[in-house]
């Protein structure tokens, strides 16, 4: 029998979560875990994926069974994928000492089926097996897919990627222009030093949205003389998408995949933007998998805004169609052998204790990081 620390959801918050007092949306306890049964594995929790979509696991106003995946109860571990090491394995499939990919949530240790854990071999030159939460693993293939299976990204589209300094971002940056070879890409990030480096990874041009001039700048940085997008790959939502919707061009696709902007705005119920109020129930797309379609007597304009993508909905993919998830992994491979595609430096590595997991994960609201936040738990 191993002791576990483990960090439960005390209550779910209602706004920005709190980590401390009466209202804490965190506790920090300590269990007993039972010993691996066969074909169950013991593992230490070694690094940690820390991902917007959490926020929406512990919502107070979304309605579970309409949610995309299981969300985390009061008073059990919160939800993550992490990496983890084999500590006792009652598996012919794992041995002691090896890495996996794992569900472990918030705990120091978990006891879980072996069918459950992703093997985390070995990657080329040396690169950090962590690339398997971002880059290599469920940001990037939400990148990839969202582009290509949701709204058919084509070398002649015109993309805007917001958020475009973050972990799923930067993969669509790149897998747009550099992979999929847009005719033009345009980046949305914080700061003038995210924008520099965005454009580093392939976008012909970002911009700072925080700047007076940024509506200005987007519409001139458009091509046409009306400046408009027929890709738009969205991360934030709030009032930067409300604008963009004003920016689409006819036949125009909108990937919806995040709306990190509101995710702490009483879940989403307050209005997203100025222009269009109804745009208060944005969030609805994501936790519901929805699909919004504009029709007209002539005409079907394509996809307005789309599902994200989960892990269950990778699982599905692969049960369903194996070569389409093996082709997006050839491709990332080739394109990091060809150049085409920078990870390094994609990641936010935050090395702590244990007790820190949660104030290391609220740094995705004030945008701390760029690229992939991971917890190097010590």
């Amino acid at each position: 029998m191993v002791k576990a620390r483990q960090w439960l959801l005390n209550q779910k918050p209602e706004n920005m979560p709190e980590l401390d007092g009466d209202n804490a949306t965190f506790k920090l306890v300590e269990k007993d875990l039972p010993d691996p049964k066969d074909d169950e594995v013991l593992v230490k929790l070694t690094y940690l994926s820390n991902d917007p979509a959490q926020r929406g696991w512990i919502s107070k106003y979304i309605n579970p069974e309409r949610l995309y995946t299981a969300p985390v109860k009061e008073g059990t571990p919160m939800h993550a994928r992490g990496l983890a090491e084999v500590v006792e394995s009652k598996s012919p499939s794992f041995k002691k000492g090896d890495t996996v990919i794992a569900s472990t949530g918030w705990s120091e240790y978990a006891v879980l089926p072996a069918q459950q854990l992703q093997p985390a071999p070995d990657l080329p030159g040396g690169m950090g097996k962590t690339h398997y939460l971002g880059a290599l693993g469920l940001t990037g293939l939400t990148a990839y897919f969202g582009l290509t299976e949701v709204v058919n990204t084509t070398k002649d589209d015109v993309v805007v990627v917001s958020g475009a300094a973050g972990a799923t971002g930067m993969m669509a940056v790149q897998i747009s222009k550099n992979i999929l070879g847009c005719k033009k890409v345009i980046g949305m990030a914080g700061s003038d030093e995210k924008c520099k480096w965005v454009e580093s990874l392939g976008a012909d041009l970002c911009l700072n949205y925080k700047k007076d001039s940024f509506k200005q700048d987007l519409e001139k940085a458009l091509p046409g003389p009306d400046g408009f997008a027929n890709v738009y790959f969205d991360n934030v939502g709030g009032e930067i998408t409300d604008f963009m919707l004003t920016r689409m061009a006819k036949f125009g696709r909108v990937s919806c995949c995040g709306a990190i902007s509101n995710y702490n705005n009483a879940a989403g119920t307050k209005p997203m933007g100025k222009t269009l109020p109804c745009l208060r129930h944005w969030l609805t797309l994501l936790p519901f998998c929805l699909q919004v379609t504009w029709a007209s007597l002539f005409s079907t304009v394509s996809t307005v805004a789309v599902l994200p993508l989960s892990w269950e909905h990778l699982a599905n993919l692969r049960s369903k169609d194996m070569d389409k998830y093996g082709e997006a992994s050839d491709i990332f491979k080739k394109a990091l052998k060809d150049g085409k595609l920078k990870i390094d430096e994609g990641e936010h590595i935050v090395k702590g204790g244990f007790e820190d997991i949660p104030k290391t994960w609220m740094q995705l609201f004030s945008g701390a990081n760029t690229g992939k936040l991971v917890t190097a738990v010590q």
